[in-house]
């Protein structure tokens, strides 16, 4: 019997945004099909007295002590002029700060002047006047040097393993050399859609083996070195050479090391890995970060869908998969993948702690190809959607860190040992293991005007939603502060720990990336129709509207501009949705010149600081899109749509370079709509045959500044 995703019933208003089925099914397992996993009764501790904050009035972070380098925008980096380790290619030669900070000559002032596209359903890439975009790398492309050329009816793991993986989500752009003509991509590949992938599908009972390891392949990440084109904004990846830093990382084989107090516990141990110490593959990477030191965080989220037979698990342990979205009620959940056919590791009846080696944060240095990627234990498991880093004024690195489930939480880890600056070997080698070993918070958010949220998005009285929050601390090395549990506990099983401490349940976040140029932070609450229903959380102040299709943005701001600080206040400077519905808020700018914005994902932040949001599940019936706006001075909130993706795509991504000359967004599913297939595609985005993921890249046509 044949379990294609077409006889699933797309129920309006009950999954995330205006999803079709079949991304449902494998983008998240059909999660919406699955009771909510967080089932406590964590509770707001009311209003704040004298925390009234107003809406243009927050606390102002001053600029942070964060060296960054490379040309990356939101959180840059990359090594300048490090010793290589013995299997290494030769560092690259980059300055410190090169391209990035407060607005040097050549990245514009800042002001947002390109003319908005219009919501639209076309199946192109739609950008402003004044500006091309072009495709940088696509599904099959080749990667490693000597990959065989892409060919749809004749795919195997082999190949795929050299070639782009399949649906890109995170972007990270490093640079090479100094003039910033040289460069790295580090894409993830979140999931694999075998209806789009496989000509005449047969189910996924149906699959063979070496076309379920194929798409095992098709999962992890890629790195693929660039090269600008003629000076321009375009790039395009380096086709001939060595090329030495070019890899796949995959789901299949790639071995990555645990680290941190939970690395060797008896939670992380297998049979074939009896010291918990050493993981094969990466599953559902999302989002990420790009490390002041150089290297690439990737968020490991939806991992709960590639397991089966949690049925027959230990009962002491099913309470805990359930937490985690792992259903216990049947062999085969509804969203499940079968992957046990190809490995029996997948396979929670034969090994009940595989689970519990995905949903990690996972390291990985783009610049040693020989290097081992880690899963750092210290910054907690759950459905990561990223991390991103930011270096406090003492030095501390502090990490921003979403867990994008309904009614999940919001989190933050501060490492135990400091940044050492510079660009010397041993500098590099220190920071590599700063995310090793540190404190792991979990958000709790005050109100300021509780009793009159109704859960229509009206604002309250103050003229803002608004509030005091508190970091709750989890565990700081070996050292648990949550009754009850150990440290690998907490960092094993952290849902369960943010329940026991009563944190704060917010819509989905995703996305958390904070600013370079202000220390502020800034959270993707994508949506949740759960919020408000029978039995589930009602509206609340950061989360105002019951049935909340749109989503919004919040803003933290750290007490003291101290990002290492264990209180902050927040705010909500977009409230997204059509802006003629009253429901929508944006930062009091003028509703009437904005455009309609639904369901934000990621963010990222241009070199001058205006804030750039890409857009998943767009619930108001127009394609994804990026937009761009500013989050000071009087422009605040005045949200420009950059650009829209093709019929059925996501917008991903996305990482705008330090010059401010490029725009890289991924191309995620598109065409990922019911009843698609190989031979009859929703979409003919990029190439006019059938649909492939894709990265592209968007620059201004006079080589200028991009938003400008």
């Amino acid at each position: 019997m044949s379990d294609r995703p077409r006889l699933l019933p797309l129920l309006t208003g009950t999954r995330h945004g205006t999803r079709d089925a079949m991304t449902c099914l494998y983008r998240c397992g059909n999660a919406c099909d699955h009771p909510v996993p967080n089932t406590s009764d964590n509770a707001y501790f009311g209003d704040v007295v004298n925390a009234e904050v107003s809406r243009r009035g927050v606390v102002r972070a001053g600029a942070v002590g964060a060296l960054v380098l490379g040309f990356g925008g939101a959180a840059a980096g990359a090594l300048a002029g490090a010793a290589p380790a013995a299997a290494a290619p030769a560092a690259p030669d980059v300055p410190e700060g090169f391209g990035f900070g407060r607005p040097t000559p050549g990245v514009g002032n800042g002001a947002l002047t390109f003319k908005p596209i219009p919501p639209n359903k076309l199946d192109t890439l739609v950008v402003p006047n004044g500006y091309d975009h072009a495709v940088v790398i696509k599904w099959g492309d080749p990667v490693l040097p000597g990959a065989p050329a892409f060919d749809v009816h004749h795919q195997s793991a082999a190949a795929q393993s050299k070639q782009f993986g399949y649906n890109n989500d995170f972007v990270g752009v490093l640079p090479l050399d100094k003039q910033g003509r040289r460069a790295l991509l580090v894409v993830n590949h979140e999931y694999t859609n075998e209806d789009l992938m496989f000509p005449g599908f047969p189910g996924l009972d149906g699959l063979s083996v070496e076309q379920v390891r194929t798409a095992m392949a098709a999962h992890g990440m890629s790195v693929v070195e660039l090269e600008r084109v003629a000076g321009t904004g375009q790039w395009k990846p380096v086709d001939s050479g060595r090329r030495p830093y070019n890899r796949r990382v995959t789901a299949l084989s790639t071995k990555f090391d645990l680290t941190g107090p939970a690395a060797g516990s008896a939670w992380l141990r297998t049979a074939a890995d009896p010291k918990g110490r050493t993981v094969v593959g990466t599953l559902n990477n999302c989002a990420g970060g790009v490390t002041p030191w150089g290297t690439v965080l990737s968020g490991e989220e939806n991992f709960n869908q590639y397991f089966v037979g949690a049925d027959a698990a230990p009962a002491e342990l099913k309470p805990k998969l359930d937490r985690y979205g792992i259903s216990t009620a049947s062999r085969y959940p509804s969203g499940s993948r079968k992957w046990e056919r190809a490995d029996e590791r997948f396979d929670l009846a034969k090994h009940p702690n595989e689970a519990h080696r995905f949903g990690w944060i996972v390291e990985i240095d783009p610049f040693d190809p020989e290097s081992r990627p880690r899963k750092h234990t210290a910054m907690g498991r759950f459905k990561h959607e990223g991390a991103n880093v930011i270096v406090a004024r003492d030095g501390h690195v502090v990490a921003y860190m979403g867990d994008d489930e309904r009614f999940d939480y919001l989190y933050k880890f501060v490492s135990e040992k400091k940044f050492l600056k510079g660009n010397s070997w041993a500098a590099r080698k220190h920071n590599l293991t700063l995310l090793e070993s540190g404190t792991l918070y979990v958000a709790q958010l005050d109100q300021t005007s509780a009793g009159e949220i109704d859960g229509s998005g009206t604002l309250p009285a103050d003229g803002a939603f608004n509030g005091r929050g508190r970091w709750i601390k989890l565990v700081s090395g070996n050292r648990s502060f949550v009754d009850g549990m150990t440290a690998a506990d907490v960092l094993t099983f952290t849902r369960l720990a943010g329940d026991k401490v009563g944190a704060t349940k917010m819509d989905r976040p995703e996305d958390v990336e904070p600013s370079l140029l202000t220390g502020k932070v800034y959270v993707a609450l994508t949506n949740n129709t759960d919020r408000g229903k029978a039995g589930k959380a009602a509206a609340d102040e950061a989360n105002p509207r019951n049935s909340n299709k749109h989503g919004q943005i919040l803003e933290l701001v750290e007490d003291r501009n101290d990002n290492t600080s264990e209180t902050f206040t927040w705010s909500l400077p977009i409230v997204c949705g059509d802006p003629t519905d009253p429901s929508t808020f944006f930062a009091g700018y003028d509703k009437t010149t904005v455009s309609p914005i639904s369901c934000p994902d990621n963010v990222a932040f241009d070199a001058t600081g205006n804030l750039w949001i890409s857009t998943d599940g767009n619930a108001l019936g127009s394609n994804d899109g990026l937009f761009a706006t500013a989050v000071e001075g009087p422009e605040r909130g005045h949200l420009k749509q950059f650009l829209t993706v093709p019929i059925g795509a996501e917008t991903c991504g996305p990482f705008i370079t330090g010059d401010n000359r490029s725009v890289f967004v991924a191309v995620q599913h598109p065409g990922e709509i019911t009843g698609a297939s190989v031979e009859n595609p929703a979409s003919n985005w990029p190439d006019g045959d059938y649909a492939k993921p894709g990265v592209v890249v968007t620059w201004r046509l006079d080589g200028g500044p991009v938003g400008s």
